[in-house]
């Protein structure tokens, strides 16, 4: 057949798997799917669609949903786009009260409609979405067929739904057959169950991978995140690791996998369901460049005396580790000239992917801080263990509170900045950057003086926008035909000239590199020839004329000089100008062009600026 209400206690004010069975043990990978799940008065599917689009910004290549209809589950899946998936399975004809939802996004294996979730027992009596990934697979496989199983996938998931239908089968109702089956398990997994023997409830298991309870008035939910139900309701309830939870339509229950049960404190979150509606604009991106001002005044929104508290912890540390992947992590080099230009603080930064390796000499006397929009980036979040494992305290600056990354840390400083849809960063980026000039100037104790330079900062930046944005335009098609671009920038413009290479290639998939501008001469000259765009993030500070004098440099080797920054050159072929400001504020004011060229590009060249192919918005991959 396959067919405790709300006591908020506080408000919050931020927020495989086709693996070869030969493969996979030596494998520590999660994946980065989306699951949801509803239990209540209304029909499910239509809610879980909803919750499937809004968790596409996740990233995913197939989908899935499962309904108890009244005489059994009715399951539908496929490889494909949302809607397309939607409409050919008939989504829309899913009317049970039960339900559970996922988007896949296939790390290892194929994708294809076998592989996609949800995944069935045998008898079809049990489905289960999972995020995650199931190390000893394998084994489990070989016993599971032994004993007379089929399989029709080459998932780690598809283990799971025959492990509880032998669960099930011995008398064992749902709750206690997850809790069974689960401590079978090695490696990652969120999961969501739906037993065609029990259609009012839900249950859902968590290990290292992130599951957040929603709590509302027609029912209840279970998804990756918030955002699939913000509509629906902002109690939540979060559940850490090794941790289940019973949804029925009046709530849930919670428990430890012993079955010892857990009291939860019910959360609301500050964050407004049309803060993640795209609203009049084509895309998220370009709705959340606008953003960036009223964000960055947001990220200012700190209580004086924890930010304090933070800062001087990290001004008063032997050793500061600052680790982060991507757009964090260009950040946080903007973050190291600051403190030690600001401060007088030396801090490391290092890339979280790599930080694990030197993790063996990692003493209690070393800080680290983190730096992550989710708060569930997988690479951060095995540095952060490994740092805790050696006796360090650590730190994160983070936009998701309830995020895995905020639970694990002794002090969290939070972005402000709402929901972020788009997979490209930008008003986390410059909120992330907000939190590093703002920790500076409160390690000196200048915290209201930060307070009112960076707010004065904020409203220059929709000048910059007013400025360039049909220049911006103009310079992206121009050049939206070139195989290669460049980004040079010295000192702190350096950060700036890697974030602009990155948003240049993760959604225009243009080639672009940034680097510093005095490495050029070691290599990447030689690839400089006629046409060639390059960028020069050039204000007019202590780096201004070596700046230039690289990008001579390039220029007399035929490349096309685009300029960026406050005062314009006979030598700019191009020239992107910025408002007046003390130099050390630059990076804020050239992100805007700079996002803003990356956004054209796209568009000029028929890309989704939002969903980037092969990417994710929460990387919770290593």
């Amino acid at each position: 057949m396959l067919n405790r209400r709300l006591g908020v206690s506080r408000v919050l004010n931020g927020v495989y798997n086709g693996v070869p069975p030969t493969i996979l043990p030596r494998l520590r990978v999660k994946n980065m799917c989306g699951i949801i799940g509803y239990v209540g008065v209304k029909s499910a599917g239509p809610i879980l669609l909803d919750g499937l689009r809004k968790l596409e910004y996740r990233g995913y290549d197939s989908i899935g949903m499962a309904t108890f209809e009244g005489s059994g589950i009715t399951l539908k899946k496929d490889a494909g786009r949302i809607d397309d998936v939607a409409k050919r399975e008939k989504f829309g004809e899913m009317t049970g009260n039960a339900g559970i939802g996922h988007t896949r996004w296939a790390t290892h294996g194929g994708v294809t409609k076998e592989n996609a979730h949800p995944h069935a027992s045998c008898n079809g009596d049990i489905v289960v979405v999972h995020n995650g990934i199931i190390e000893n697979y394998s084994e489990l496989r070989t016993e599971l067929v032994e004993r007379g199983h089929s399989f029709r996938s080459q998932t780690d998931t598809e283990v799971i739904p025959h492990m509880l239908e032998e669960e099930m089968r011995r008398g064992n109702g749902a709750e206690q057959a997850v809790r069974n089956v689960v401590k079978q398990l090695h490696g990652s997994f969120a999961l969501l169950v739906l037993c065609s023997k029990e259609p009012d409830k839900i249950v859902a298991a968590r290990r290292e991978s992130p599951l957040i309870i929603g709590l509302g008035k027609h029912g209840t939910y279970a998804a990756s995140d918030a955002t699939p139900f913000l509509g629906q309701t902002k109690h939540v309830a979060y559940l850490n690791d090794n941790e289940m939870a019973v949804l029925t339509r009046g709530g849930a229950t919670y428990f430890d996998f012993n079955g010892n049960p857990i009291r939860k404190e019910i959360a609301e979150i500050a964050w407004k369901a049309e803060q993640a509606d795209k609203g009049e604009h084509d895309f998220f991106m370009i709705k959340e460049i606008l953003e960036e001002p009223a964000a960055m005044r947001s990220a200012l929104l700190q209580d004086k005396k924890a930010f304090t508290e933070f800062a001087q912890e990290i001004a008063s540390a032997k050793k500061v580790m600052i680790i982060a992947c991507g757009t964090a992590r260009h950040s946080a080099i903007i973050g190291k000239h600051l403190l030690d230009r600001l401060a007088g603080k030396q801090v490391e930064v290092m890339i979280a992917s790599e930080f694990s390796y030197f993790a063996d000499n990692l003493t209690p006397e070393t800080l680290v801080v983190c730096v992550s929009q989710s708060g569930e980036t997988a690479d951060v979040l095995d540095g952060v263990r490994k740092a805790k494992a050696k006796g360090c305290r650590v730190l994160s600056i983070v936009n998701v509170v309830g995020s895995t990354l905020a639970r694990l840390s002794d002090r969290a400083i939070y972005l402000n900045c709402g929901p972020e849809v788009c997979v490209a960063a930008t008003k986390s980026f410059i909120n992330q950057v907000t939190i590093f000039y703002q920790l500076a100037y409160a390690m000196r104790g200048a915290f209201d003086e930060g307070v009112t330079e960076l707010t004065k900062i904020s409203e220059l930046m929709l000048e910059a926008f007013k400025r360039n944005n049909e220049r911006a335009k103009q310079i992206a098609e121009r050049f939206v035909k070139n195989g290669n671009t460049y980004y040079l920038g010295r000192g702190v413009n350096f950060a700036m000239a890697l974030e602009g290479a990155l948003k240049m290639k993760e959604i225009s998939y243009v080639h672009a590199e940034g680097m510093p501008a005095g490495e050029l001469k070691h290599g990447t000259l030689a690839l400089i020839e006629q046409g060639t765009p390059v960028f020069l993030l050039n204000p007019t500070d202590y780096t201004y004329y070596d700046t230039l004098s690289n990008g001579l440099e390039t220029k007399a080797r035929g490349a096309v000089l685009i300029g960026v920054g406050n005062k314009n050159n006979k030598a700019y072929d191009e020239f992107v100008e910025l408002p007046e400001v003390p130099e050390i504020f630059y990076p804020l004011l050239e992100a805007v062009p700079l996002q803003l060229i990356a956004y054209y590009a796209a568009v000029a060249r028929g890309r989704d600026p939002d969903k980037p192919r092969n990417l994710a918005k929460s990387v919770t991959v290593k």
